[in-house]
């Protein structure tokens, strides 16, 4: 499917999309799975990858039963994606998305991020690899009624770039964010993250392997 004409506004997910952390919010989620004693099934897992952290514990407590409640897990969760995060030196950007942000920002598209993480953890990543400057606004599912895949996220993203949808474009890694971003009616690509392998990317728009991939398809008028 051919990209649409008049673009100006790009919205990025987080993880997967413009950082490498897919691999570390895993571990922070088993590791929290073995200290509360459940066994959480790879096929399960996939249900909640591109959700927010509070609506995947919602989903596990009610699944398993527990008597933990979600908020308790997000804090455990979250301390232990911070101790990886600070820890691991090697953490880095998806190949070739910050040159892609740039080339975004230099053509003058309005960027927005649109992440299920926390905005703390939002917050921390930007800081770290300097990405503040080249977006208008930056949005957490956290703090939304509904997680990805509702699409009140990328609706929001909109309304926040200031773009009608028919010129905004979504970039995602997971289904639950493609299927937020076909709700919301935004042309979405799927980026295929080695990472993310268990994501079929099936319902996305457009699906690329790198961006330097997406630069060349890109045309802004």
């Amino acid at each position: 499917m051919k990209l649409p004409k008049n673009i100006r506004c790009v919205i990025f997910d987080m993880d997967g999309v413009i950082i490498d952390s897919e691999e570390i919010h895993k571990k922070a989620y088993y590791e929290t799975f073995n200290d509360i004693g459940v066994d959480v099934s790879d096929k399960l897992y996939k249900t909640i990858t591109g959700s927010s952290t509070i609506n995947a514990f919602q989903k596990l407590v009610a699944h398993f039963n527990l008597v933990a409640t979600p908020e308790d897990l997000v804090l455990e969760k979250r301390k232990r994606y911070v101790d990886f995060f600070e820890n691991d030196s090697t953490l880095h950007l998806v190949t070739g998305v910050e040159e892609f942000i740039q080339f975004c920002y230099v053509q003058k598209q309005t960027l927005v991020l649109a992440s299920s993480s926390a905005m703390v953890n939002i917050e921390r990543v930007f800081s770290r690899f300097h990405l503040h400057q080249y977006f208008t606004a930056k949005i957490s599912g956290a703090d939304l009624t509904a997680s990805k895949p509702h699409p009140e996220i990328f609706e929001k993203a909109a309304i926040l770039g200031n773009t009608s949808k028919e010129n905004c474009i979504v970039i995602e890694d997971s289904d639950n964010g493609i299927k937020a971003a076909n709700d919301a009616g935004i042309f979405v690509i799927g980026y295929k993250n080695p990472f993310s392998a268990d994501q079929t990317l099936k319902n996305a728009d457009l699906i690329i392997e790198d961006f330097s991939e997406l630069k060349k398809l890109l045309h802004f008028s």
